[in-house]
């Protein structure tokens, strides 16, 4: 009788541990497995060797001048959110030496200086592994990130000077997060998929975009570029490492009064993207890494309840976005939010939900040799072929009225106004005094352009 129960019980015992071992198992696999489907390698692919890293590079957050709006009352106050480089370092896994670094870092744009501070120190580091010919840096021009790390004369007016504090902490930034790519490449693969955005942008020089010929308007459904491109890079093991986006939306939600250091909407997205992959890591942590590139953005803004007047509330989408009563400079375009800050939440939201939808979607995957190209062009002595018959010249550089009027997203000072076609004498007085004044050819060349800042006729102003 003994025996049969001690049978009975080593039978429930067994089937007891094969049941727990069953749920480990289903636990673990369950653990392991990417939160969203891998897409098949494609046969005959070898991949790619591919590393991500990220680091701060936030810069001081009080009495710094912001960069974007070129606004002198705009301070640093404070700090909303943390910024980020972000790097993504791809190379051939039979000859590793070929290779391309892509770094996004969530600044107002990249400079020269900040270009050559980095590659001095990859040169120490790497030797030539790591050079001016497969570096590529960009900035998500964020207008909320402190400034003084450009070298161009306009921009360090703007911003007071050099700060050395913002250009340290935007280069090391920038070195640290290739350090990190550089020791955590593995072997992987590339998928890419595309999608369009919705309630995101508009067009904020609408009736400029209409003086495009019929024809070439005719080939877009929309007068901006809701497409996205995203890059989904997945390791060997199935271990997702990384993705990588491009979109046009000008990161602008948070207007020229904010005086809160941040990345603005773009930024908000790589961060609901980061924190939805590295789950349970402080924000900026984590071994997944989620850039939002800047694309074509030039007159893309989020700003999508459009242009009004402040003060009197009145529609002010006209040639010059010009109110009747106070001028241009009461002409602002809103967000979908209540407040700025909620808006770049709303516009970040919607960046981010697409993206994701896309990553989880991307099947095609990337294959072929690597390459770069770096080249230096002067752009002032261009010839470009028009048609079969006719060529155009580029000019020497010049910044014409309407560039002072600034954008329905931060105008301008002195009510200049958006398409202007006429200089003023007093401002041309200005101009021609204390500056110089533009050439015949110039003038000649950037017609019905007025100009009012020469900047391609002298040293000083060629560095603007």
């Amino acid at each position: 009788m003994k025996s049969k129960t001690a049978i009975a019980l080593g039978i429930v015992t067994v089937a007891f541990v094969m049941v727990v071992l069953a749920v480990v198992i289903s636990l673990l696999v369950l653990y392991v497995q990417p939160s969203d489907a891998v897409p098949e390698f494609s046969k005959g692919s070898e991949g790619y060797l591919i590393g991500v890293g990220r680091a701060d590079c936030t810069g001081p957050i009080a009495e710094v001048p912001l960069l974007g709006y070129a606004n002198p009352d705009q301070k640093g106050g404070g700090i909303l959110s943390r910024q980020y480089c972000r790097t993504f370092i791809l190379a051939e896994r039979q000859n590793p030496t070929k290779r391309v670094v892509h770094i996004v870092a969530e600044i107002g744009m990249m400079s020269e200086r900040v270009r050559l501070e980095v590659l001095k120190q990859l040169k120490y580091k790497y030797g030539d592994l790591y050079n001016q010919n497969n570096v590529i840096m960009t900035g998500t021009h964020t207008h909320s990130g402190p400034g003084g790390f450009a070298q161009y004369t306009l921009l360090m007016i703007s911003s007071g000077g050099l700060i050395r504090p913002t250009l340290n902490a935007i280069v090391n930034g920038i070195v640290n997060s290739i350090d990190m790519a550089h020791q955590n490449m593995v072997q992987g693969h590339i998928f890419i998929g595309t999608g369009l955005v919705e309630n995101s942008q508009i067009n904020r020089s609408p009736l400029s975009y209409l003086q495009n010929p019929v024809s070439e308007r005719r080939r877009y459904s929309s007068n901006v570029d809701k497409e996205m491109t995203v890059l989904k890079m997945v390791a060997d093991n199935g271990q997702e490492i990384g993705m990588f986006s491009w979109f046009a939306v000008h990161p602008v939600s948070m207007n020229n009064t904010n005086v809160l250091v941040n990345s603005d909407n773009i930024g908000y997205a790589a961060y609901l993207f980061e924190q939805e992959k590295n789950k349970g890591y402080l924000p900026g942590k984590g071994p997944f890494v989620a850039a939002f590139t800047s694309s074509n953005l030039g007159d893309v803004s989020p700003n999508t309840k459009g242009p009004h007047c402040i003060n009197t509330g009145e529609p002010c989408e006209n040639m010059g976005n010009y109110c009747l009563i106070g001028g241009a400079k009461f002409c602002i375009a809103t967000g979908p939010g209540k407040d700025m800050f909620q808006s770049t939440q709303i516009i970040g939201t919607h960046v981010y939900s697409k993206a994701k939808e896309i990553y989880m979607k991307a099947s095609k995957e990337l294959d072929g040799p690597i390459s770069s190209v770096h080249q230096w062009v002067d752009m002032s002595n261009i010839t470009v072929q028009l048609n079969s018959t006719h060529t155009g010249k580029t000019c020497k550089p010049a910044l014409g009225y309407s560039f002072a009027a600034g954008t329905i997203d931060g105008p301008g000072m002195f009510n200049f106004t958006q398409g202007t076609t006429e200089g003023h004498p007093f401002w041309d007085f200005i101009r021609d005094a204390f500056l110089v004044q533009p050439s015949n050819e110039s003038i000649e060349c950037h017609k019905p352009k007025p100009i009012l800042l020469p900047v391609g006729e002298n040293s000083v102003l060629r560095r603007l």
